[in-house]
């Protein structure tokens, strides 16, 4: 069953991921039909073609890697400086520039002159670059929020999930209680696993991060009031100093530091709780937020991700991971012991990650990546309208063949990340419990 369900995860995801993909390139190919730019191929995947088939003008097909996918645009660059698209230099810098013009114009017919890429005004490029990251953005969005406001978020409750026997420091980091160790006060009081707790000395209580606070905020005598089979129940409650883990923003425990605060005993059970359209909003702008700052720190995670990989460390759980590591984690989910249900939720909700990622990471401003065609339109927009401003020549378009030298390098970089997280997600994989 175990091999079974493994099988099941990974086709799950792979099939997930050719869906995101093709419905990012929908969203080039139906903006640039839109304006009338001849779109000669329509792929999903890269390598050998497995299937295809000409629809119209537009051959669509999959092919064998599913690592990506592209829409072949007649007249991506402009023609170089003499007009030519095909002029040749011992420069190897100046041929990536000709061999991408070249690319751009091989399929080239009678009649497509009013139909190249480049011909297009700045904006209506830049909604076409646009088009496909935001496909993606629309699917997270849309994912996050039917899971979140249906099934909703699993979160921490007010429901005991367990009491502890006796008081130990959490730095001591140990879970077998000693003979000297004082009994814990919430076990001293009578609370019971399954226990909700509905108020904290006399204050109704809202949730777990609210209740936390009042419990770590006191020392002495406390009421806690619980339901427990339908009834409301007041336990009389001493709570002690004790040394426990810091808390930061979030809510989340900070490794290897500790705080001095007030103490009762038991570990709130864990459950998906609803969450209204706003929170489900302000969640959603928070995890755009954390995937800003994890692409922006990517650069500083390559020595974590080299040990990882070929030192035997640690793999840290906030590592970045490839399309490998993320197939495996897919196959770990459908491998918990947690109901089909929650194991459903988990998977959609990483493919809506997955897909967040895609838009984030495509909208970085650098070639070959859609956030660099994006930049060149905007910039050609920026110099015509300084143009026409200073009553100057209008400069033409911008020729974004010239950055393909940055391109290859951008390129080379991400091929290099791209094959150490592999290598890591193989070796050293990131586990969920």
């Amino acid at each position: 069953m175990t091999v079974l369900m493994t099988v099941l995860g990974i086709v799950l995801f792979l099939v997930g991921l050719l869906i995101s993909i093709a419905w990012h390139e929908l969203g080039h190919l139906s903006t640039a039909k839109l304006f009338g730019i001849r779109v000669p191929q329509y792929m999903v995947g890269f390598g050998p073609t497995i299937w295809s088939r000409r629809k119209g003008e537009t051959e669509y097909g999959l092919k064998a890697i599913p690592m990506g996918g592209y829409i072949r645009m007649i007249g991506m660059f402009p023609p170089g400086e003499d007009g030519k698209v095909t002029a040749r230099s011992t420069s190897p810098f100046r041929s990536m520039i000709e061999d991408a013009r070249s690319a751009a114009y091989e399929e080239l017919q009678p009649g497509d002159g009013s139909r190249l890429f480049y011909t297009r005004k700045p904006w209506k490029r830049v909604i076409v670059m646009f088009a496909g990251p935001f496909m993606n953005l629309i699917l997270a969005v849309a994912i996050f929020l039917t899971t979140l406001m249906t099934f909703g978020l699993n979160t921490q409750t007010t429901v005991v999930g367990s009491v502890s026997d006796c008081v130990i420091q959490q730095s001591e980091k140990r879970d077998t209680c000693a003979p000297a160790d004082p009994a814990a006060p919430a076990k001293a009081a009578g609370l019971l696993q399954k226990d909700r707790i509905v108020a904290f000395n006399g204050r109704p209580v809202q949730d777990w991060s609210s209740l936390q606070k009042d419990i770590r905020a006191t020392v002495g005598p406390a009421v806690i009031t619980v339901e427990r089979a339908g009834q409301r129940i007041d336990l009389n409650a001493n709570l002690i100093e004790n040394k426990v883990a810091k808390m930061d923003g979030d809510g989340n425990a900070v490794k290897d530091q500790y705080v001095t605060a007030g103490f009762l005993g038991f570990a709130p059970a864990t459950g998906y709780v609803p969450q209204s359209f706003g929170q489900s909003v302000g969640r959603m702008g928070e995890m755009m937020q954390s995937g800003v700052e994890s692409l922006i720190a990517l650069p500083t995670k390559v020595p974590d991700l080299w040990d990882a990989a070929f030192n035997g460390a640690e793999r840290q759980q906030d590592s970045p991971m490839g399309v490998v590591g993320a197939a495996r984690v897919s196959s770990d989910i459908f491998n918990l012991d947690i109901p089909v249900q929650h194991q459903l939720v988990f998977f959609i909700n990483l493919l809506a990650g997955f897909n967040l990622s895609l838009f984030l990471f495509n909208m970085v401003p650098l070639l070959p990546l859609d956030g660099g065609h994006i930049a060149g339109a905007m910039w050609e927009s920026v110099r015509r309208g300084l143009a026409r401003v200073f009553r100057r020549p209008d400069p033409g378009p911008f020729d974004v063949a010239k950055l393909m030298p940055v391109a290859y390098v951008v390129a080379g970089l991400f091929i290099c990340f791209t094959l150490l997280v592999m290598v890591a997600d193989v070796v050293n994989p990131i586990k969920i419990t």
